[in-house]
């Protein structure tokens, strides 16, 4: 679905309106820094990239931050948001969390499958969460979002061969303090409440509560019954409990639960026909269009025609117990945790109103019970010392249970209805032990060498059972996509490594440059679903990965401009991703070592204080993400080539440009006027290359007003989003007569209100 028109541009590249304004307010700023007083400087960022505090500019690694008040007072409150601002990470969506995953440079994990880990780590407060629809959490009591970019297998794990997400929240305060937040949103009626309380409660001892309900309507309807569907009905509680026993010793207990009722369509059907891949061949299902109406397919639709509604009912909670003791210079660190992740699906797989003649109705149930333990234990040496190092251990324990059941009606002869079902119950455990260290040696002052290893065993088993109705015998004994009976389990067992080496050079007190190589390691897999079949028993053998990048980190004019650049080359081995595939001449979904890829570009993230009152943003990244060598399977169609194709999900080019204006009004008040455009290129959806599931290039304009009177704790923002009501598609698939579009919440121009007040 290409939605924009080819249009003349006097630059070549992604270049917007807003760059070049921003680049025209970048030389006017530069002249007016020349007169601004030297205390205007931009604000120190400090990140955890190397598992200690640290400097962002210090660390030889590429790191995206965003501040969690960034991300509030932008309405951006899941991973899934994050994409808009931070152009280097992409997110599928889906009717089910089952069904997200988030990308950096262009690769990710599509799968459902609980032997499936993530190419993309998300951490949370040193955690990592083990299946990616944990992270479709709301962010509640942020402090900071990092985006590691490129393989950070060394020290944060195997399942980050692509990135790391690393999700740090606020500490408890030393004050007795707290917040209420209110927002309202138009189009979809979307309301918001924030509150929270945060102070010492004994002498050592600090304690938080953070609590949200947030509601959507959605801004998508359901002309059978006019209900608003896609959107959603949240609960969160986020507690700490800090106890500093003595000045060497320190424990953090964290507690949270988030409760979530989404109600996300399985997509809005934009083309009743299909467009092969190569040959580009057009085939139409006037049945289906007929069954759809009055919905009418369109780029832009926002209507389904559903008898039932799809709703996701999703739990996500968790405990974790952090140790932090001083042992002389050194610092150990125990981070013991237990998270919990259930998930109940309820889905519309025929997206129609009823079953007519040829198109059976199909309505699916799944839950998911997952449950994960984890344990680590790290030291980290003294600063200074001609060689400072992080080493430690990891383990992790995953069990997952499932059930999965679709039910289908038939038109029979005569008009008589016919009801067939079928069922599976399958699951997972994972086993993974990790060694892992990095050091840097400082060959001189300026002069730094950086290496780090790591050492995985993994061992994971699966079961899987499927039964099913018998139908009528004028079916021939199928039932529409339920295979037949089936009973497997399966294990694997297999150690892999990862690691990273390379040379930092301190150019200058604010300039530092580095040059690294590393490898990234996703242990084995099984594809196990709903539909599993004999052929889907095979482990996938590991993915791995080898990048070399090249950065640098600087800051210039006094610490007004800040200017980070990163080169990367990452090559992948046996990539783990679903294909479309034909056996017995149906269409089905196949988990499979897909064979080699690559991701290649260069990231500039910039920011600019050009006065006290004016700060600039810019992020740049171009990410040529590409099929090397697939590996077609046995027996698949002559569209199963797709060498030299892009990957799904990474656009060649995106940016983020930003400018925020800060101006006295008198009486202790100020006010932000603030204005932000995003933009990416055309965006392929499915690794089948097919023309429909194109997304064409498109960009977003948002705006806010703030007034704000900090000594009295008030902030009231204004916010424009979309503003010039530029529908797009967030994700696209192709079903057996249809091509579907996931509206994202931004799908249209709408405006908020929000209200702060601290005490």
């Amino acid at each position: 679905m290409k939605q924009n028109k080819k249009a003349r541009r006097p630059l070549p590249g992604p270049v917007s309106t807003l760059t070049l304004a921003a680049l025209a307010a970048l030389g006017t700023g530069w002249a007016q820094a020349e007169e601004a007083p030297e205390t205007v400087q931009l604000a120190p960022v400090t990140v955890t990239a190397t598992r200690r505090a640290e400097s962002l500019q210090s660390v030889p690694v590429a790191v995206s931050v965003v501040s969690g008040e960034q991300l509030e007072q932008a309405n951006r409150n899941t991973l899934g948001a994050l994409a808009a601002q931070v152009p280097t990470v992409n997110f599928r969506t889906g009717a089910s969390n089952k069904d997200t995953s988030l990308f950096v440079r262009g690769v990710g994990t599509i799968s459902t499958s609980p032997g499936v880990e993530p190419t993309v780590s998300t951490v949370i407060d040193g955690v990592v969460l083990a299946r990616p629809g944990q992270a479709t959490l709301d962010l509640l009591d942020v402090q900071r979002v990092e985006v590691l970019r490129g393989s950070q297998g060394t020290l944060f794990g195997k399942n980050a061969s692509a990135g790391v997400i690393n999700i740090v929240t606020k500490s408890p305060s030393s004050v007795t303090e707290g917040y209420l937040d209110l927002s309202h949103f138009t189009a979809g009626n979307e309301n918001r409440l924030r509150a929270g309380v945060s102070g010492e409660i004994a002498p050592g001892l600090r304690a938080s509560v953070n609590a949200l309900l947030g509601r959507f309507d959605g801004n998508v309807t359901n002309v059978f019954n006019g209900d608003k569907v896609n959107g959603y009905d949240k609960k969160g509680l986020r507690a700490k409990l800090e106890w500093q026993a003595n000045p060497t010793l320190k424990f953090t207990l964290a507690a949270d639960t988030v409760n979530s009722q989404d109600d996300i369509p399985t997509g809005v059907v934009t083309r009743t026909q299909l467009i092969a891949y190569p040959s580009g061949t057009v085939t139409s299902f006037p049945s289906f269009a007929a069954a759809l109406a009055p919905v009418v397919a369109s780029d832009s639709n926002r209507q389904i025609n559903a008898n039932l509604k799809t709703q996701v009912d999703d739990r996500n909670r968790g405990v974790s117990l952090t140790g932090e003791a001083r042992l002389g210079d050194f610092t150990l660190t125990s981070i013991s945790a237990w998270r919990a992740w259930n998930n109940t699906q309820v889905q519309d797989g025929d997206r129609l109103a009823a079953p007519v003649a040829g198109l059976p109705q199909s309505h699916d149930r799944g839950t998911v019970d997952f449950q994960q333990w984890s344990q680590e234990v790290r030291l980290a040496s003294p600063r200074g010392e001609t060689l400072d190092y992080v080493a430690g251990v990891y383990y992790l324990h995953t069990r997952d249970i499932e059930t999965y059941r679709r039910d289908v009606r038939r038109v029979g002869a005569g008009g008589t209805l016919y009801d067939d079902f079928g069922v599976a119950n399958f699951g997972s455990t994972l086993d993974s032990l990790a060694g892992f260290g990095e050091a840097r040696w400082h060959l001189t002052p300026s002069l730094h060498a950086i290496l780090g290893l790591r050492f995985t065993d993994d061992r994971l088993t699966y079961n899987h059972a499927r039964s099913r109705s018998l139908p009528d015998a004028q079916f021939n004994g199928a039932v529409p996509g339920v295979n037949p009976d089936v009973a497997q389990s399966g294990s694997t067992q297999q150690t892999g490594s990862s690691g990273r080496t390379g040379l930092q050079w301190d150019l200058s007190p604010s300039a530092s440059t580095y040059l690294t190589w590393s490898r990234g390691y996703k242990g084995p897999a099984f594809n196990v679903f709903f539909n599993m079949l004999p052929r889907d028993t095979l482990a996938l053998k590991a993915e791995t990965s080898t990048s070399v990048e090249a950065g640098l980190k600087s800051e210039w004019l006094d610490r007004r401009l800040r200017v980070n650049l990163a080169l990367f080359d990452t090559k992948y081995r046996n990539y783990q991703a679903n294909f479309f595939d034909l056996v017995s001449g149906s269409v089905v979904t196949r988990l499979i070592n897909a064979g080699d890829v690559s991701s290649r570009g260069a990231e500039v993230d910039a920011a600019f204080k050009a006065t006290s009152q004016l700060s600039i943003g810019a992020l740049l990244a171009y990410t040529r993400a590409r099929i090397d060598n697939f590996n077609c399977p046995t027996g698949a169609a002559a569209s199963c080539q797709v060498n030299g194709q892009p990957l799904p999900f990474a656009p060649d080019w995106k940016t983020a440009v930003n400018a925020n204006y800060r101006f006295a009004l008198g009486g202790g008040w100020q006010a932000d006027a603030g204005v932000e455009h995003t933009w990416q290129s055309k965006t392929q959806y499915d690794i089948g290359q097919f023309p429909d599931t194109i997304q064409g290039a498109y960009g977003i304009w948002n705006a806010s007003l703030a007034v704000s009177q900090p000594a009295q704790g008030w902030r009231v923002a204004l916010l424009a989003k979309n503003l010039a009501d530029r529908s797009y598609a967030s994700f696209l698939g192709r079903g057996g007569a249809y091509v579907n579009r996931w509206v994202p919440r931004d799908d249209q121009r709408y405006f908020g209100i929000n209200v702060r007040k601290d005490f």
